[in-house]
């Protein structure tokens, strides 16, 4: 019985490998061309990592800790309006490792990304818009909430706090609404409000990505 049960968890994970899988050899074209050296410098440590947690099969709370932390050394923060010229522009992975900087949507969009290639299954992700208490008063904020079980407590994965705590260790931080690439949802709960449609910035995103090789 164990062996059928590890049988079935090496399929699941290697359908979910399959469905979100990222083309380097695409992304390394695309990178070389429009940030030359250093992108592809950067790209080549994001397919190390990804290779490494592939081969040693981790656990999935190594994935979480490991990909948030190797996004917030990779990036640095910088606003929108400062990489783009544009007050609010969701950049896609690859955009986001070529440029080196990015705001806390980009962060966010990486690390789900890069998670759901590991194999972590889209309904245990959720990118949350949180209104987060800084020492300059309340802003608006993005991260990225991982779900152990579907009503487990989330681990929250943010640039601002670089390490991964539990949402109720989080008490700056007051949810909006969440979403995934599957639908949109009611703070962190799981209370759906419909598809995505509405979100045109990632939608937006989301069609970019997968034209750049995911």
């Amino acid at each position: 019985m164990n062996n059928l049960i590890l049988v079935a968890k090496l399929i699941l994970l290697l359908f979910f490998t399959a469905l979100f899988a990222i083309d380097f050899n695409k992304m390394q074209s695309i990178i070389s061309e429009k940030y030359g050296a250093d992108g592809l410098k950067r790209l080549k440590a994001w397919e190390v990592l990804m290779s490494n947690l592939e081969q040693e099969q981790a656990d999935t709370e190594i994935k979480v800790n490991r990909i948030n932390e190797f996004f917030n050394r990779q990036v640095t923060w910088e606003s929108d309006e400062n990489i783009w010229g544009d007050k609010d522009y969701w950049a896609t992975p690859l955009e986001t490792m070529g440029k080196a900087f990015g705001d806390c949507e980009d962060f966010s969009i990486a690390k789900y990304y890069s998670l759901l290639n590991s194999g972590v299954p889209i309904k245990q992700l959720r990118l949350v818009y949180v209104k987060a208490q800084t020492t300059t008063g309340e802003q608006a904020h993005m991260v990225l909430a991982y779900y152990p079980s579907p009503n487990a407590e989330p681990l929250i994965l943010d640039n601002l706090v670089t390490s991964v705590r539990p949402a109720s260790r989080r008490q700056d931080l007051s949810p909006v609404f969440s979403f995934n690439g599957e639908g949109v949802f009611s703070g962190t709960s799981s209370e759906s409000k419909g598809g995505t449609e509405k979100l045109s910035r990632w939608q937006d995103v989301m069609k970019r990505t997968k034209n750049e090789g995911f």
